[in-house]
């Protein structure tokens, strides 16, 4: 694969921000502001970092990525498929009956590796796909995104020991870290800070970005690759509902519902003039 320009990862990006819009507006319902916010994340890995071949999603040496946060999987899909995963056109029949497309990341989709969407078990696993790596003598990576609302799940710290205890050095958690959750401020449902401390004392290489910056986070990616002996993660600071100013501003009333389709066309405006 030919690794895109930081120019070239803004503008798949930018087409990434508005299959996602045009297809929850079409499907009437879905998760509008968590999949705006990751969606830097899954581009600089998907078109950077992870090693994988569209036309052989099942190729034993690729590279894989578990979607934790399985409810924003509109942006994963809409990257599977402009990767060439299935076709694009698929993306419109999101959460429709028969779709490949499920209402949460699913087996069922070319190029998914995990049925998802009972936060908290994403690590979990990612620890059990790495290890089996480890066992069968592979040298692939796997990468495990989490929303930080899921950081209240003890599943998730138990999953940490278990990576820090084995030294699951093939694997890379990010935590996308929007600061918002269904009920609102996390700071107000359930403080998880200090959060880099927290990951530092169960035995985590811990790296800090700006989750939109797209050479803060490749230089991560490749950071993280190079760390031996304990599992990394990088804490991703972002913003929830990113690109959509009215989605912005209401990001948790956002979090379950879609754009009306009278209000699609001023956000994809605004998304392509990068308002």
């Amino acid at each position: 694969m030919n690794r895109p320009n930081v120019d070239q990862l803004k503008d798949i990006a930018k087409e990434i921000r508005k299959d996602v819009l045009t297809m929850l507006s079409e499907a009437g319902s879905g998760h509008t502001s968590g999949s705006l916010s990751c969606i830097e994340i899954v581009v600089a890995l998907y078109y950077y970092k992870l090693q994988n071949d569209p036309k052989n999603p099942k190729w034993a040496e690729r590279d894989r990525f578990i979607l934790s946060k399985g409810h924003t999987c509109p942006t994963l899909y809409a990257v599977l498929a402009r990767r060439g995963f299935f076709p694009c056109e698929a993306l419109m029949t999101l959460r429709k009956r028969g779709s490949i497309l499920q209402g949460h990341a699913s087996l069922c989709t070319p190029g998914c590796e995990a049925s998802t969407g009972s936060l908290g078990q994403g690590l979990s696993i990612s620890n059990g796909v790495a290890l089996a790596g480890r066992l069968d003598f592979k040298d692939y990576r796997v990468y495990c995104l989490m929303g930080d609302g899921e950081q209240d799940e003890g599943q998730v710290w138990e999953a940490a020991m278990t990576s820090a205890h084995y030294k699951i050095d093939n694997l890379c958690a990010i935590v996308d870290y929007n600061k918002q959750q269904i009920d609102g401020w996390l700071s107000d449902v359930k403080n998880i800070e200090p959060l880099k401390d927290k990951w530092a004392a169960f035995g985590w290489h811990v790296l800090e970005v700006d989750g939109h910056d797209f050479k803060q986070l490749m230089d991560a990616f490749d950071k993280a690759e190079m760390v031996k002996g304990k599992p990394t993660v990088i804490i991703a600071h972002t913003v929830k509902g990113k690109g959509v100013s009215y989605v912005e501003k209401n990001s948790v009333g956002f979090h379950g519902t879609t754009p009306k389709k009278a209000d699609l066309e001023k956000a994809l405006k605004e998304i392509e003039e990068g308002l």
